[in-house]
């Protein structure tokens, strides 16, 4: 394996998929996205293997029961999402660093499997009413799921310290410079 792992988790709203995208446009990093796997329907909009690997709930049972997952949740009942080893292997075969945008828990599972070539970024908002602000702001929330959204957010924020490093996103701008700083660090260390 000739690449390297840098993991992105946040709270829904703290800005984690923007500042990921801001990386990727960066060819500088030599990075890739990880496309995750799910046993969801596929949406009329999404193509197999650019915005997920679309398995049947059967064939992501087998994938778990042979250990071919990295990391995996069942978010509902049957409704699963995770990360292919075969995916990261790829990728880093290929001579490119894997940049991950996932949960809390499939972070640290990464994290614990990989090791010292993986870096785990937290990306944390400036307070818990500024991520109230936020999404409330994209308007795609109704009271009900912004409460729970708000409740995850708390639980996910209190596993920051278990992360590499945590980058406050308070303005875009610099917390995009920061986390580019601490991925430069990362992938420049001999480990």
């Amino acid at each position: 394996m000739t690449g390297k792992l840098i993991v992105f988790s946040a709270p829904s709203g703290a800005g984690k998929t923007t500042i990921v995208k801001e990386l990727l446009k960066d060819k500088g990093f030599n990075a890739e996205f990880s496309v995750s796997a799910t046993s969801r329907a596929k949406r009329p909009h999404e193509k197999e293997g650019k915005d997920y690997y679309f398995l049947s709930v059967n064939k992501f049972k087998e994938k778990i029961n042979n250990k071919e997952f990295a990391e995996w949740e069942e978010v509902y009942n049957n409704q699963f999402y995770g990360t292919l080893k075969s995916e990261i292997k790829s990728i880093t075969e290929r001579g490119h660093n894997v940049i991950f945008d996932i949960d809390v828990a499939g972070g640290l599972s990464i994290k614990k499997l990989y090791k010292t070539i993986c870096l785990t970024v937290f990306i944390m908002p400036p307070s818990i009413e500024e991520l109230e602000k936020r999404l409330r702001h994209r308007g795609t929330e109704t009271e009900e799921s912004l409460k729970k959204r708000l409740a995850k957010a708390s639980k996910e924020m209190a596993y920051a310290e278990y992360f590499d490093t945590v980058i406050i996103n308070d303005i875009l701008e610099i917390a995009v410079e920061k986390v580019k700083e601490k991925v430069i660090t990362f992938l420049n260390s001999t480990n």
